[in-house]
Order: structure tokens, then C-alpha cells, then sequence
């Protein structure tokens, strides 16, 4: 079903692929629940919605688009969610938040479904694409260093190195050790060898407690976030959250476009610059945005710690099947998922090591042309400086016609192309992200 040995894998390499994405993005589930709860969701709907919309989104790209590509809640669309919509709007309840992302849901599966779609991919230029990979890799591990404390904030240089005494450091230069000899030796699971060396060391060490308990029974919400579509509609014209609308959707289609060609090129799954079974990923994240509205959650995406999975060897949708059956599990879990995902040594070292892996595409941008190396430079540098992989891309999008037409190449650049850089072009200029 999944052609495993055609993509050159083994069951057990998808099984422990799709255990260290699990665990590499398990920290969702308790983060996002507590964002939303600023913009005043009920913890116990947003729980539940998240992890529903992860098991839609993360199945449907397994099992219909098959690729080891996990689907959430996305980093970032939460906080602006909860701070810039709910909050930034006088009188705005999360029920028609929750309406805004319903209808941008709508409209980005219509958007799936027409032939847009495929095209977009495709007409990405190449270059562009190998820097998306690369900002995403830097993107990863500035993560990484950040949640163990490595890298820090800092008044003037706005970071700095952390303390290197503190225990999340030194747990994480060690699960970096760990996994770093795994890699070295040809260890397969070698992240996961590391997040599990690390998990035992902290346990030794007194950091890793379940003092809450390790079982807890799922609470169902009483009711849906969104029950009426006409209301949802109705709701989005009575509060004029076009712009809102606008900016769910341009912003979930490029993530998770991005996310996912970074992602393929780094399993090697792409063909040339076409991306076997495109159209169907968008359709995974479409659905999962939809039904995740329902439920009570903000736009999903998908998720970049993915990396870490193919980086153990997932090439196949069985890792992602195995990322949505841990997350089924995991809502029978959250006392055990949130002491792990708590503490963030056991995961940094893996993405730290998945953004060095992704750097290696840096090598296919031609850097001798200044009309290409710009964009795909401005992409690189944006993803982990704005913590955004689509203002990233919007950045790339319209450097890259303008630098062509200044070259007077303009002619080379696909209409499509010129008409997202518009698009983006005012969504950064105008609209908040």
C-alpha cells in the first residue's frame, strides 16, 4: 500500500520515523490549547480539537497522499489567532474567530481542488526552492536552540549564548553528543536513540518528573466551536474579518507548501521540480484546517519537525499514519505527553542535528547569479529571523520577479509567480502577521 521497499525503506525505519516526529512535535498538543486559552477557548475544546485536526490532517496525508508529512495546529497562526484577531478586534469572542478560520477553511479545500493546486508548486523556481529547504533547516534549529536555552534573548544584540551550567543546556549538549556518535556510527533511529538517552539521563537527574500522573481520560467538549456554516458566514460579514480571512489563507497555503517541498527534497521524493501527489498534501491540510475550525482550533499546517522523521529514515505515509496513531493514544496520555514535551532537551538536539541536514541544499542555488542568489539569501535569513516560514517565502516571491524584471528576464517568470507576489506584497505591507 505504502510502497515501502520502492522507496527504499523498511517498516521498522517508518515506525521509528514516525515515533521521533511524534515526539519532536508532541509539545502541540499542550502549547496550543494554552495560546488559545488567552483569546478565552475552553482548555479541554482546544485539547481536543487539536488533537482531532492533527489525526485528520496527519491520516489523510499518510494513507491519500502517502508521505511521512505530520499535519497540526501551526506555530505562530495560533498566537495570531488568539493576540491579533480575538484580542486586536473590541468585541470579537472566539466563536467568530473560530468563524473566520471555518471560512477560510472552506476556501482553501475549493482552492485544493482546482487545478492552482499543482501549478503552484511547479512554478516555484528552482532555486527558490532549494533556499525554502535551507531556511527551513536554519529555521529547525534556531528553534531548537532556543527552547534548550542555548541561544537566548539579549536587550541589544536581541540574542545571545545561554548559560552553559544550566541543566536544560547541559542535557541538551549531551543529547546532541548522543545522537551526533549515532549518526556518525550509521545508527538507524539515531535521533531517537538521542531523544531517549536524553529522556533517561533526565529522569536520573531529577528533570523529568510525572508527578501529575501518566493516564488521564480524554474530556469531550459539550459543544462545537463552529455548528452553523451559514452563522460562521454570517458572522465573518457582520465583523468584517475579510482581511482575516485573506491572511488564514494565504499564510496556511504557503506553509505548508513550503513545509512540504522542504521536506520531499530533503527524503528525495520530489521528481525534478514536480512533486508526485502535490495537489493531494494540500488537500490533507485543507480538510484538517476545516474540520479543526469545527472543533475549536486555529489553522493547521504542516509541520516542519517532520524533518526529524525522515532524517531516521521515513520516506513513506505509513511514518505519518504512525504520527496520527500516537496522537489518538497520546489523548489518553496528556499528563506523560506534556511532562516530555515540557521539557525541551529531549527534542532540541534532534532539530538542531535535521536544520544541519537541510543546510546541504544551499549547494544547489546558484550563487554566481545575483538575480537568483538574492531571493533564495532572502529566504534563508527571513524564515528564522521572522519565525515565519511564509513570510519567508512571501520575501522570495517578490524579490524574485523584481530582481528578473531589473535584469530584464521578466519574460522568464511564470504570470503566476508575478500575481503571489502581489498577494504578498499587500499582505505584508497591510495586513498584521
Amino acid at each position: 500500500m505504502f510502497n515501502i521497499k520502492k522507496a527504499g525503506s523498511t517498516v521498522r525505519n517508518e515506525i521509528v520515523a514516525g515515533l521521533t516526529t511524534f515526539f519532536t512535535m508532541s509539545y502541540i498538543i499542550v502549547v496550543n490549547p494554552i495560546i488559545l486559552k488567552d483569546a478565552g477557548v475552553p482548555f479541554e475544546m482546544s485539547f481536543m480539537a487539536t488533537v482531532i485536526a492533527t489525526i485528520v490532517g496527519t491520516l489523510i496525508m499518510g494513507l491519500f497522499a502517502n508521505y511521512p508529512i505530520a499535519i497540526a495546529p501551526a506555530m505562530g497562526l495560533n498566537a495570531y489567532f488568539a493576540y491579533s484577531v480575538v484580542q486586536g478586534h473590541k468585541g470579537l469572542g472566539y466563536e467568530a474567530a473560530f468563524a473566520a478560520v471555518f471560512v477560510a477553511g472552506v476556501l482553501f479545500v475549493l482552492l485544493s481542488l482546482t487545478p492552482l493546486r499543482t501549478k503552484l508548486i511547479e512554478v516555484i523556481p528552482g532555486n527558490l526552492k532549494s533556499a525554502i529547504t535551507a531556511g527551513i533547516g536554519l529555521f529547525i534549529a534556531f528553534i531548537g536552540l532556543r527552547m534548550s536555552g542555548l541561544v537566548v534573548d539579549h536587550p541589544s544584540n536581541l540574542v545571545a549564548l545561554g548559560d552553559l551550567h544550566s541543566p536544560s543546556v547541559i542535557l541538551t549538549l549531551i543529547g546532541l553528543a548522543i545522537t551526533l556518535i549515532c549518526l556518525a556510527l550509521n545508527i538507524n533511529g539515531a535521533l531517537f536513540i538521542g531523544m531517549l538517552g536524553t529522556g533517561i539521563i533526565a529522569t536520573l537527574m531529577g528533570k523529568l518528573s510525572f508527578d501529575k500522573g501518566i493516564v488521564s481520560l480524554p474530556r469531550i467538549p459539550e459543544q462545537l466551536a463552529v455548528s452553523n456554516p451559514v452563522t460562521a458566514v454570517q458572522d465573518v460579514i457582520d465583523f468584517g474579518l475579510y482581511a482575516v480571512v485573506f491572511s488564514f489563507l494565504l499564510v496556511t497555503l504557503f506553509d505548508t507548501t513550503g513545509t512540504v517541498l522542504g521536506v520531499a527534497k530533503q527524503a528525495k521524493l520530489m521528481d525534478g521540480d514536480h512533486l508526485p501527489r502535490g495537489e493531494r498534501t494540500i488537500l490533507a491540510d485543507s480538510l484538517a484546517t476545516l474540520i479543526g475550525s469545527i472543533f475549536g482550533t486555529s489553522p493547521t499546517s504542516a509541520y516542519i519537525e517532520s524533518a526529524s522523521g525522515v532524517a531516521t529514515g521515513g520516506r513513506t505515509g505509513l511514518t505519518a499514519v504512525v504520527v496520527a496513531l500516537l496522537f489518538a493514544v497520546s489523548a489518553f496520555f496528556s499528563p506523560l505527553i506534556g511532562a516530555v514535551s515540557g521539557l525541551s532537551a529531549i527534542t532540541a538536539p534532534a532539530l538542531i542535528v535535521v536544520g544541519s541536514l537541510m543546510m546541504g541544499h544551499v549547494a544547489h542555488i546558484k550563487w554566481d547569479r545575483i538575480d537568483e542568489a538574492f531571493p533564495a539569501f532572502l529566504v534563508i535569513l527571513s524564515m528564522p529571523l521572522t519565525s515565519s516560514i511564509a513570510t519567508g517565502i512571501a520575501l522570495g516571491f517578490v524579490s524574485y520577479p523584481l530582481m528578473k524584471l531589473c535584469k530584464g528576464e521578466g519574460k522568464q517568470v511564470h504570470p503566476l509567480v508575478y500575481m503571489f507576489a502581489v498577494l504578498f506584497l499587500f499582505q505584508l505591507v497591510y495586513l498584521p502577521h
